[in-house]
């Protein structure tokens, strides 16, 4: 259950308080599902669960700084808006003050990012996580995935599985903050057209209705669970064709909750260009067209994809890959192969910065 929320005061004017420590905190974001459904755990019992589309670049810094004196829930958040950052903090607070034996205090916490809200790329995990990061820093510790993600749903009802650093596919229990399989390695190589459905519009995630998975049909776990076997052989084989199916199948269910009324001509253009399929945020707007680099034609497929998009009037954002080359360790980076243009961001304008 969601703890209380903390008391969050406006920013004072500057008056001298004693401070002994100011951590810092960062979190990813992601590109959506790749699936997502009820599955079943090892134990048998159901479990809302998901796999998430690794994406570098966007995300969220935090910056906590202890006020040691003052009151427990006596926290400065800015921006103002980040309740659900703020709860973590809160959290974090307690959990650290527990572990290091000093009381609990409250502080002042700065998130800074660039991540669009509202599209389903997990921005209010990467706002939760990277501030239970930073309240850690400033007491000297540094959290354990398992905690974090206990945090983090306490925190937001539902977490995405952002504070995973390994780059490994996991089908992730969100509302538990557990894993429930770890797919394989990697995922297999996909180049990514993003898109946003709905003209961009941001989706409040809290309105969204919150599925019993008790009251799911039996034909549908099975169905989600055939879709977990085949998206594991995806995995396993390096398939991206096969990935693109699952990924598709997994939208068209997904398209129950939210309608998406370009769904059927952001299929059409996958299939017209040669695309493994389509994924699209379960809980945003955000959406990608899968392409299997090592299609012939890459580079022109792209582009007609590209032109089709724009003239069904669907705006693309960025286009990028799951896979590294040469000079980045990071599970995702912008980079140049043969056959393929040099993948960019292809907004026609930036997302606002978030302050």
């Amino acid at each position: 259950m969601p703890t209380a929320s903390p008391r969050i005061v406006p920013v004072p004017d500057p008056v001298p308080l004693p401070t002994t420590g100011t951590g810092t905190g960062y979190a990813p974001c992601h590109h959506g599902e790749i699936l997502q459904g009820v599955f079943l755990d090892d134990d048998g019992r159901r479990c809302a669960g998901l796999v998430t589309l690794p994406m570098a670049g966007p995300g969220t810094r935090a910056e906590f700084t202890r006020h040691p004196g003052t009151a427990a829930d006596a926290l400065t958040v800015v921006p103002a808006d980040r309740t659900k950052a703020a709860r973590a903090a809160a959290l974090a607070i307690a959990e650290c003050a527990a572990r290091t034996g000093l009381p609990p205090c409250g502080g002042a916490l700065r998130l800074t990012g660039d991540i669009p809200v509202g599209l389903g790329m997990g921005s209010s995990t990467s706002d939760v996580i990277a501030a239970v990061r930073a309240v850690a820093d400033a007491y000297g510790l540094r959290m354990v995935p398992g905690t974090v993600a206990r945090l983090a749903v306490r925190a937001e009802r539902a977490s995405d599985p952002l504070m995973l650093d390994d780059g490994r596919p996991v089908l992730f229990a969100q509302r538990e903050g557990r894993v429930l399989e770890v797919l394989g390695r990697a995922l297999p190589p996909l180049v990514v057209v993003g898109c946003a459905l709905g003209g961009g519009a941001p989706v409040d995630t809290l309105s969204l209705p919150v599925r019993d998975v008790d009251a799911v049909d039996a034909a549908d776990v099975r169905a989600y669970e055939r879709l977990r076997t085949l998206l594991r052989r995806a995995v396993a084989t390096g398939d991206a064709t096969l990935l693109g199916a699952v990924a598709t199948a997994s939208a068209r269910r997904g398209r129950q909750v939210l309608g998406h009324p370009e769904f059927d001509a952001l299929t059409a253009v996958a299939r017209r260009t040669g695309a493994a399929g389509v994924q699209i945020a379960h809980s945003g707007a955000v959406a990608g067209v899968l392409f299997d680099p090592a299609a012939p034609g890459l580079r022109h497929r792209v582009r007609s994809c590209l032109r089709a998009l724009d003239a069904h009037g669907i705006p693309t954002t960025r286009t990028f890959t799951t896979f590294t080359t040469c000079t980045t360790s990071t599970p995702t980076c912008t980079t140049t192969h043969e056959g393929a243009p040099e993948w960019t961001s292809t907004s026609r304008s930036r997302s606002a910065a978030r302050t």
